[in-house]
């Protein structure tokens, strides 16, 4: 019985990597739907600019991760939007909707990296850079942007099953997202302070822990949705 199960880890990551390979082709080929997300985001950005050009520290904190919200809920939800009810059948028969739901978690925390890395480009091209740890914001920021694509991986896999994409995206999104929008900001403000806070390593791991308990219940409860 145990060799069995250590026999099916390969087949398991051998399923996972070609479904994160089929979206990312996917990706490639459909590149409207990525050079979309970019024209939101730097448009976004740029009218920020033209009304605040450079704001100080704490505003540009917290219009930094409102932005951040917006590009992932456009960037995330597409990913499930594309998928009908055919190519549910077919994945059904040659992957587990375990494969099916983590391919789907790395291939949009990959896509959330690269929106993350383009979004505090732009920020600091255009509203300037009031904080005095740059390189700790850009980790902070990466860190928090792979945290916001897990929980709306999750969301949206229920909401896309559910056929009510929008409306359930908006109840089950709202009060999974603010506490950890707060505990982003409050981290990221380190990276604005002339002295050194302490608490930096306590939120990091209670973000961790929420990204983990994230990923369990997708695991988890989507299957039973998969089998919808």
């Amino acid at each position: 019985m145990h060799i069995t199960q250590f026999i099916l880890i390969p087949k398991q990551l051998k399923h996972i990597f070609t479904l994160l390979k089929k979206d990312v082709l996917l990706e490639i080929r459909q590149q409207y739907s990525f050079y979309g997300v970019i024209l939101y985001a730097a448009s976004s950005i740029f009218v920020l600019h033209l009304a605040m050009e450079q704001p100080e520290s704490a505003v540009w904190n917290g219009l930094f991760w409102m932005n951040q919200l917006f590009i992932c809920v456009n960037a995330v939800a597409k990913s499930f939007l594309q998928e009908n009810r055919g190519r549910s059948l077919y994945y059904y028969s040659i992957a587990g909707a375990k494969d099916f739901i983590l391919a789907k978690l790395l291939f949009n925390m990959v896509l959330m990296l690269l929106m993350t890395l383009v979004s505090v480009l732009l920020f600091l091209l255009l509203l300037g850079s009031p904080m005095n740890k740059v390189l700790l914001f850009i980790f902070i920021s990466c860190f928090g942007g792979i945290s916001l694509s897990f929980v709306f991986t999750f969301v949206a896999a229920i909401a896309a099953r559910a056929q009510q994409n929008a409306a359930i995206m908006a109840i089950l999104g709202f009060p999974l997202i603010i506490p950890q929008l707060l505990l982003l900001m409050k981290l990221s403000n380190i990276a604005f302070s002339d002295v050194f806070q302490s608490g930096l390593s306590s939120i990091i791991l209670l973000l961790s822990a929420f990204d983990v308990m994230v990923i369990a219940l997708a695991v988890i409860l989507f299957p039973f949705l998969w089998k919808d």
